[in-house]
């Protein structure tokens, strides 16, 4: 679809050099009837210009093109309008390439927003050293965490402080709803718990979603956008959002184990297999259960959650399941998830996940 945009918008910026050869008399051109100033001959030269400059911007991947794209079609339409009767048929084009460029526009904005926030949370990670994780560390924890910390490989690395990852996979919005496949990069503050995920989500061909979560001092803000323009959902600061996003912290911290370990979690023995995490922060604290193998390999986090973040929104049981395990950098996580609401009506699993990247104390930004 890139592909046959950028031969458009090239073909199209091509066609407008035809009009400053007309009005400098550098060629016959057919298909202009009407005489054209130069003055407004430099106008078509510019239009080219302009969209010789988008198709470049996006063969060099600069998310900022839809600025020199709207500028070119405003301009190629004015010009359109003057000379309508030989060139109204190019009116076509210019709307498609403008429906093309105003979500490319709002997914810009979008992407500066969440880059300046991730950037923010990086910016509180850098310049801590990591100290490494001895067995004494581990002995207050619960037998089984215990297990977990050794199984997973953290005893002898490195405290992680910061985590950087990449997920893909799917989304249901409802039980009955199809599939949506998703992209997703996320960015871990352990220390200071914080994290910024942002997403984006395939509705259809060339209809998307684009999403954020956010969390940061005991605060979070959900923001999913259509087409990176219009609010779909818009939730933030208020205590059931709160209440979900130390939540979410609290279940993904299966990624980065070592955070087991931080006096904001508490741990109480369960069972031989499983134990009781609360997590405090300032005057908020949630929990959770999480469930292991007799070897410490871990199974399933579940827990308490609101339902939505509307004033109608329930707790619900919300059950995050380990379909199988990967290492990353020697620490073994659940790198295939299945999150899935356990509901009065019946189980809604809604989000199948997979870790395709996960680095550990290297705060900064993915190349893109």
């Amino acid at each position: 679809m890139k592909t046959a945009f950028l031969i458009l918008v090239f073909l199209h910026g091509i066609i407008h050099v035809l009009g400053f050869l007309k009005a400098f008399h550098l060629a016959e051109v057919a298909q202009l009837s009407r005489a054209i100033p130069k003055s407004l001959g430099i106008l078509w030269l510019l239009c080219t210009i302009l969209f010789l400059t988008v198709f470049l911007l996006m063969i060099f991947n600069r998310s900022w093109w839809p600025f020199f794209a709207i500028a070119a079609v405003i301009l190629s339409q004015t010009l359109i309008i003057i000379f309508w009767q030989d060139a109204k048929f190019a009116t076509i084009l210019n709307v498609v390439i403008l429906l093309v460029s105003i979500p490319a526009l709002g997914q810009h904005h979008f992407d500066k927003m969440v880059h300046k926030e991730q950037k923010q949370l990086i910016a509180n990670i850098a310049g801590e050293i990591p100290e490494e994780i001895i067995k004494a560390d581990v002995a207050h924890l619960p037998k089984i965490v215990q297990k977990w910390m050794m199984n997973s490989g953290v005893l002898g690395k490195p405290e992680i402080l910061s985590v950087r990852l990449k997920q893909k996979g799917e989304m249901k919005i409802k039980q009955d709803g199809n599939w949506m496949p998703f992209y997703a990069e996320q960015f871990f503050d352990v220390k200071n718990p914080a994290f910024n995920w942002s997403t984006e989500v395939k509705l259809f061909p060339g209809i998307h979603l684009a999403g954020r979560d956010k969390f940061k001092n005991g605060e979070g803000e959900m923001q999913i956008k259509l087409l990176s323009l219009f609010n779909v959902v818009d939730e933030g600061k208020n205590k059931k959002i709160n209440s979900g996003t130390m939540i979410r912290f609290l279940g993904e911290i299966c990624w980065f184990p070592s955070a087991a370990l931080n006096r904001y979690i508490v741990w109480e023995e369960v069972d031989a297999t499983s134990a009781k995490a609360t997590f405090r922060l300032n005057d908020k604290s949630v929990s959770g259960l999480f469930t292991f193998d007799e070897n410490g390999e871990l199974k399933s986090f579940e827990a308490e959650r609101f339902y939505g973040g509307g004033q109608d929104a329930k707790k619900e049981k919300w059950l995050i399941e380990t379909i199988s395990h990967k290492d990353f950098e020697g620490i073994k996580v659940p790198a295939v998830c299945h999150v899935t609401w356990k509901l009065p009506e019946g189980d809604f699993t809604w989000l199948k996940l997979e870790l395709t990247t996960v680095d550990y104390n290297k705060p900064q930004l993915f190349e893109k």
